[in-house]
């Protein structure tokens, strides 16, 4: 028995009642980018993609339905932990400056004097800081809209194994202040034009007990591919392929798929939300979509009938809404197993994925959520 757990990050199908309260109220990133690129994603639709954002009634080769969340945030982090059935009564902290005591507290132990401490776009921040950080080597510390601690620095000036040594020292003083990851974020080039690496690390809060124990602890192979490991701080993880990019994260999938003869592979392809939907760069995210949809008809195949397959992602990032930042939406839920073909509805958590993974695998019914599966 294998499952397949694709997360496409930030791709949301509208925003959710409560989205007011974020400042996300009309935010849509499936909806906007058809309505203003031409998107058509033929893989997708056949699955029940249509369905699930209401502008198509024809018979569909996959259960769908919308999940909409419960845990508090509108971050990476949260999105995955209640995907695997943790669901968040208090959420991380978010800082648009960090405190001098935890900031005073890095800079002591890892005997460094940081740059900057405000909130930026990543690629505005070394625009912005790079120059100065290359003359001083000071890194870079600044955040955004969401719980993260984020650390950049050229790997020329700073090596990238001394950049991870300074986020392992910094992940231990964020604990304390509830901030969901610390992301170390290395760079390379000249003064205008400085680029960000691939060898970006996410160092995030171990969680609580999730989907991902229980089926390692069954005896279960647990493959994460592309930040799944980064995310759960490699709880509950049997094996770990990090990805350099959406079409790395796809060839890795065929790959781990092939040799997997029972267990959870739990993907995240990444570039729709840090490429496109950040940048706000919406024919980008729809060349993207299209590639994965591309990718997905040539992948179906190697899923068997018994075969479970979910589809879904962590959270919105609209890439016609304002700002740069996350938005608070639904997700889209395909499952693909049996051969069945239903509607599955408005899930209330994202842990509806937890519990169906528990049915299928036999272990026992999840505390949250439902199962979808008959």
């Amino acid at each position: 028995m294998r499952c397949l757990l694709i997360v496409l990050d930030s791709v949301g199908v509208g925003h959710t009642p409560d989205a007011a309260d974020y400042g996300d109220a009309g935010a849509n990133t499936l909806g906007h980018l058809f309505a203003t690129t031409g998107l058509r994603l033929p893989a997708l639709w056949s699955l029940g993609l249509g369905r699930i954002i209401g502008t198509d009634r024809a018979p569909a080769a996959a259960s769908w339905g919308r999940m909409r969340p419960r845990s508090a945030g509108k971050d990476s982090t949260t999105g995955h932990w209640e995907i695997a059935g943790v669901e968040l009564a208090q959420p991380f902290a978010v800082f648009e400056h960090f405190p001098p005591e935890l900031v005073q507290a890095i800079e002591a132990e890892a005997n460094v004097h940081f740059l900057g401490n405000l909130p930026a776009s990543g690629t505005q921040i070394i625009a912005e800081l790079g120059g100065e950080h290359c003359r001083t080597r000071r890194p870079i510390l600044y955040t955004s809209a969401d719980s993260v601690l984020q650390i950049a620095a050229h790997e020329i000036v700073v090596p990238v194994e001394r950049l991870m040594e300074i986020c392992t020292i910094a992940r231990r003083h964020a604990d304390r202040w509830r901030i969901g990851r610390v992301i170390a974020r290395p760079f390379i080039g000249q003064e205008g034009d400085f680029h960000r690496t691939p060898r970006r690390h996410d160092f995030a809060m171990r969680p609580p007990p999730t989907i991902l124990d229980a089926l390692a602890g069954a005896g279960l192979p647990v493959r994460a591919v592309g930040k799944i490991a980064d995310l759960f701080a490699g709880q509950g993880i049997t094996e770990s392929w990090p990805t350099a990019s959406n079409a790395d994260g796809m060839r890795r999938i065929e790959a781990v798929w092939k040799a997997t003869r029972e267990g959870l592979v739990f993907a995240n392809l990444v570039d729709f939300d840090t490429e496109y939907g950040h940048r706000r760069d919406a024919p980008g995210y729809a060349r993207a979509l299209e590639e994965f949809d591309r990718w997905l008809a040539g992948f179906l195949p190697a899923c068997i009938v018994q075969d479970l397959l979910i589809i879904t992602a962590d959270h919105g990032n609209d890439p016609t809404f304002r700002g740069t930042d996350h938005t608070r939406e639904e997700v889209p839920l395909i499952l693909r197993q049996a051969g069945r073909s239903s509607p599955l509805g408005t899930s209330d958590g994202f842990a509806d994925v937890a519990a169906t993974i528990a049915a299928y695998f036999g272990i026992g019914p999840w505390p949250i959520g439902r199962s979808l599966l008959p």
